[in-house]
C-alpha cells in the first residue's frame, strides 16, 4: 500500500541505506540525501571513518538486510566476503590461554564496512523509485502542526526544499535532527550515555602470497587477560587479526580506558606486548598497505525520543542518531536493519503516518534497541573509567566487574561442551535473544551448572587452556564436545 508521495532518508550510510529498502514498497519516491560524494566501488570516504576498522555483520543484520534486499549475502560473498564458521576458523585466545577448535552454532560472513556498503548501494540502485543525491547537506526541517513535512538542504548550487510525507533520520552520532526539533517546540530528549573510554586503532595489511603451514586460522582474536596481578597493559587489550576481502586482514588493537599506539612504529612495537607473539609474528609476514587509524568516538548513546508524550508524526530514526553503541560489540549495522525491517513491517499494516503510528513505532523500536544496549552495559558498566548518566554505583561497578568475568567464561566454556548452550549464546551474540531470556532458559541453566560440576571435578571433555606462547591448536574437537553433550 502506498502511505505517501515523498519519503526522504537522512544520511546514505548503511542505515539509510537499509531504510530507503524498506520505504521503497510505500512510497512513490524515496530520496536518499547524502553529504559525501559516494565512491563506485569499494572505498573509503569522508562520513565514514569507523571504516577502515573491523566490522561484523551478525546473523541478525545478515537476516534483516536479506529480507530488505533478497540476494544480498550472496551478492556479498560474490564479491569477495568471507562466509566462515568463527569456531572452526579463528584462533581464539580466551582465559588462560587458546580455546579448543570445533563445529558450534554460529557462522558469519568477513568483509570490510566500504564493502558492505558497496555492495547496499548497488542493492538500492536497482531500485526504481530511490534515488541518492550526493554531495548536499541537510540543514534544517519544516515542521507543521506537529508534523514532519519537509527537508532543507544545501548543494554546491545553492540551498534547496523538498516537501516530505515521511522523513527518517540516519545521519548518526552526529545528526542535528534533536536540535532542530527542540527549536520547533518539543523537549530536549532524555538521553542515555554510558562511555567506557574505548579506543581502537587499525592497520591493514595485504596476506603473503602463502599462508604459513600452521596457519590453519582465518581469524585471530585475543581477549583481554582475566589475570588480576601485575602484567603489561598490552594484556588489556582486544586484539582482532580480522580477514577481509581480496586476501587482505585488519589488524586491530583496542583497549578500555587506556592509551593506543598512532603511529607505524609504535603499533608494531605494541603488537609485539600482547598477549600471544602470533599476533606480531603474522603481521611481519603481512604487508601493510595504510597508515594507522585511530578512533576514540565510541561511547554508548540512547536518544530517548520513545518517551516524549507526543513525538513528531512523519519522522523516525534508525541507526546511530538514535542508538550509537560501543563499536567493539559489533551491535552498529544489525541493530540499524533491524530497525529499518521493523520500520517496513509496521508500514505494511499501517493506514496511515498518524500520531498511533508513530507511538506504535517507538515502542516497538524500543524493545528491539534494549537488547543490544543490554548487552553494552552488561560490559562497559563494570569498567572504572566509564562515565555517564549509566555509571552505576561504585559497590555495582565492582561488583559487576568481579563477576561479569567469571561468568562470560563460565558461559564459553559451557557453549564449548553443549550444544544448547552453544545455540543460546550464540543467539545472543546476534541480538537473536536477550542475555536475560538465555539465563532463564531451563535447560541452558542445567548446561551450566552440569559444566560447572564437572569443571570442578576435572572432568573436561573439551581441552583448552592451550599454551598462548604457542600456536593453537589446529585439532577438531567437535566429536569430544558431541560425546560430552550426550553424557
Amino acid at each position: 500500500m502506498r502511505l505517501g508521495k515523498t519519503a526522504v532518508v537522512l544520511g546514505g550510510s548503511a542505515a539509510g541505506l537499509c531504510t530507503a529498502g524498506a520505504l521503497a514498497p510505500h512510497f512513490d519516491e524515496v530520496l536518499v540525501l547524502e553529504r559525501d560524494e559516494l565512491p563506485a566501488g569499494a572505498a573509503h570516504r569522508r562520513g565514514v571513518p569507523q571504516s577502515k576498522h573491523p566490522h561484523f555483520l551478525l546473523n541478525s543484520g545478515r537476516r534483516a538486510i536479506g529480507a530488505l534486499f533478497p540476494g544480498f549475502e550472496d551478492d556479498l560473498v560474490a564479491a569477495g566476503g568471507l562466509d566462515l564458521m568463527p569456531s572452526m576458523d579463528a584462533a581464539y585466545l580466551d582465559g588462560e590461554g587458546w580455546s579448543a577448535r570445533k563445529r558450534s552454532a554460529m557462522t558469519m560472513i568477513y568483509g570490510s564496512r566500504i564493502l558492505i556498503e558497496r555492495v547496499l548501494r548497488d542493492k538500492v540502485r536497482e531500485l526504481a523509485n530511490v534515488v541518492i543525491r550526493e554531495g548536499v547537506a541537510v540543514t534544517g526541517l519544516t515542521v507543521r502542526d506537529g508534523r514532519v513535512a519537509g527537508v532543507d538542504f544545501s548543494t554546491p548550487d545553492g540551498g534547496e526544499h523538498l516537501d516530505a510525507d515521511f522523513v527518517v533520520d540516519a545521519m548518526g552520532r552526529g545528526s542535528g535532527v534533536g536540535g532542530w526539533l527542540v527549536a520547533a517546540g518539543w523537549p530536549e530528549p532524555e538521553v542515555r550515555t554510558l562511555d567506557a573510554k574505548v579506543t581502537y586503532t587499525s592497520r591493514w595489511y595485504d596476506l603473503p602470497p602463502e599462508r604459513p603451514a600452521s596457519w590453519w586460522w582465518r581469524h585471530l582474536v585475543i581477549m583481554p587477560t582475566p589475570d588480576k596481578g601485575e602484567h603489561p597493559a598490552e594484556h588489556e587489550f582486544l586484539v582482532n587479526f580480522f580477514p577481509i576481502e581480496g586476501d587482505r586482514v585488519i589488524a586491530c588493537m583496542g583497549s578500555w580506558g587506556l592509551e593506543m599506539p598512532r603511529t607505524a612504529d609504535t603499533f608494531v612495537e605494541t603488537a609485539r606486548r600482547v598477549r600471544t607473539p602470533l599476533f606480531a609474528e603474522a603481521m611481519d609476514r603481512c604487508a601493510p598497505t595504510s597508515e594507522v587509524h585511530l578512533t576514540r568516538s565510541t561511547g554508548n548513546k540512547w536518544r530517548r525520543y520513545d518517551r516524549w508524550a507526543s513525538p513528531p508524526r512523519g519522522l523516525v530514526f534508525v541507526g546511530d542518531s538514535i542508538c550509537a553503541f560501543n563499536p567493539f560489540y559489533a551491535q552498529g549495522i544489525s541493530s540499524a536493519a533491524g530497525s529499518a525491517l521493523l520500520l517496513r513491517e509496521h508500514l505494511g499494516r499501517a493506514s496511515g503516518l498518524d500520531a498511533a503510528f508513530s507511538a506504535r513505532f517507538f515502542k516497538a523500536q524500543r524493545k528491539l534497541l534494549g537488547v543490544p544496549w543490554s548487552l553494552a552495559m552488561a560490559r562497559d558498566q563494570g569498567y572504572e573509567c566509564a562515565v555517564g548518566t549509566e555509571k552505576p554505583p561504585e559497590w555495582r561497578r565492582r561488583l559487576l566487574a568481579a563477576v561479569s568475568g567469571p561468568a562470560f567464561s563460565l558461559v564459553v566454556g559451557a557453549a564449548r561442551e553443549y550444544d544448547v548452550v552453544d545455540e543460546h549464546f550464540a543467539k545472543v551474540f546476534n541480538l537473536d535473544e536477550s542475555l536475560g531470556e538465555m539465563l532463564r532458559n531451563p535447560r541452558v541453566l542445567a548446561g551450566l551448572v552440569r559444566y560447572r560440576l564437572r569443571a570442578a571435578l576435572g572432568k573436561h571433555r573439551v581441552p583448552y587452556g592451550f599454551d598462548p606462547r604457542a600456536e593453537p591448536p589446529a585439532t577438531d574437537y567437535s566429536t569430544a564436545a558431541t560425546t560430552a553433550a550426550a553424557r
